[in-house]
């Protein structure tokens, strides 16, 4: 059994302990520390010798918010993902959250059960969006710009994008796979590799689009032509 390390930054105690008190009742879930403040959070986080896999941040957070938390985590550790906790779809401020790194989302007020799934699906690689939200995303990074090849004029076993830079026939078929909603288990286990290979070509993928997650690597994948769903 895979242990998942978690890591909550909530600023009203009384949501921070009703948080702790329901993950804590499954096995393969390890609350390794909290704060209630984004400022907090990231101080914490920095004295950790085991760092989480995963930080449930409210995104509503005072002073530093949830956006701020989220790129600061991303800057530390690119590996940690990010989940955030938000009372209701603030549609603008979930997207910039997911655009400084953020993997996904959950309304407060969730039950215990799709929090725990929540984090076991970006623990394994998934993205966890609520499909409103969702549309508004591929509407956001699939506008066509002009210029840009569709995948059909493009050939070879090569895509370049719009930076210059080439993404190998394994990084495609990579980006390919966790288009169709593939975590990295199941898009290792189709390509015959490693999880921790999967990760590499992800870190690939995300510095050739310069994008900062699987989402945004997929969107951008689409509006740029090379891949398709």
């Amino acid at each position: 059994m895979n242990i998942i390390r978690v890591f909550i930054i909530e600023d009203q105690p009384a949501i921070l302990k009703a948080q702790v008190k329901l993950l804590s009742v499954y096995p393969d879930i390890e609350i390794v520390g909290c704060a209630m403040s984004g400022e907090e959070g990231i101080k914490r986080l920095s004295q950790l010798t085991q760092k989480p896999h995963v930080v449930l941040c409210d995104l509503g957070l005072p002073k530093m918010s949830g956006i701020e938390v989220t790129r600061h985590i991303k800057e530390m550790d690119s590996h940690i993902e990010v989940l955030i906790f938000t009372v209701f779809e603030d549609e603008k401020n979930v997207l910039a959250a997911i655009q400084a790194g953020a993997s996904g989302y959950l309304l407060k007020g969730a039950k215990a059960q799709k929090i725990y799934e929540a984090l076991s699906d970006v623990y394994q690689g998934g993205t966890v969006i609520q499909p409103s939200l969702a549309r508004q995303l591929l509407k956001y990074f699939s506008m066509p710009l002009e210029g840009v090849p569709s995948l059909s004029q493009k050939q070879g076993p090569t895509r370049t994008t719009e930076l210059g830079m080439v993404l190998s026939m394994r990084e495609l078929e990579c980006l390919q796979i966790i288009a169709k909603g593939l975590n990295n288990t199941e898009a290792a286990q189709v390509l015959g590799i490693s999880t921790t290979t999967i990760r590499t070509h992800l870190e690939h993928i995300y510095q050739k689009l310069d994008v900062n997650n699987r989402l945004e690597a997929v969107t951008e994948g689409i509006r740029q032509g090379i891949i398709h769903l």
